[in-house]
């Protein structure tokens, strides 16, 4: 383990605990006595995506991580709840025991999570894995939420009923 401080590669585990999926470690640098923590979990088997034109390329939990980051961006979240999801996803891959899992399975996981989670970044998410063509059809996915009548996650406004948002607009539903 490099020291992330002079890089050297003598380091001493100082402490062990056992976390969520894997072991946390506290280590000190025996060079310049430098501190810090390292995160170690279990990988039962390489996963490969199958991409929509063909290509596999390996899964990825830095990349699933910044994709979801995105779309929560500026979202009141409780800490936490991002990687709560992503490992959520990540042990239903490992789960399902298969080498290659397509990326539209992974979408589809993300946008359920998502929708629990916050109703804006699964729109945000939705936008683009599902490559909306126009604006009406962002406005059925945003109408659907609204008619489902989901419970609404933590700290978000309930989206308004479309005499709602016909009121404000001043335009009247056909």
């Amino acid at each position: 383990m490099n020291c992330p401080y002079c890089g050297r590669q003598e380091s001493r585990v100082i402490d062990s605990r056992s976390v969520d999926d894997g072991v946390r470690r506290r280590r000190k640098c025996l060079a310049c006595n430098a501190r810090f923590t390292t995160y170690e979990r279990v990988q039962p088997h390489d996963i490969f995506v199958i991409k929509k034109d063909g290509r596999r390329e390996e899964f990825s939990r830095d990349k699933l991580l910044l994709g979801i980051r995105k779309a929560c961006e500026k979202r009141p979240l409780p800490t936490g709840a991002i990687d709560k999801l992503v490992d959520t996803i990540e042990a239903e891959l490992y789960r399902v025991g298969k080498s290659e899992v397509s990326s539209s399975y992974i979408g589809d996981l993300v946008m359920e999570g998502l929708k629990r989670l916050d109703h804006i970044a699964y729109i945000r998410f939705a936008s683009v894995y599902r490559e909306f063509a126009d604006i009406g059809d962002l406005k059925q996915e945003v109408d659907s939420l609204a008619v489902r009548r989901e419970v609404t996650p933590a700290n978000q406004l309930p989206l308004p009923s479309s005499e709602a948002v016909s009121s404000l607009t001043g335009r009247k539903r056909r």
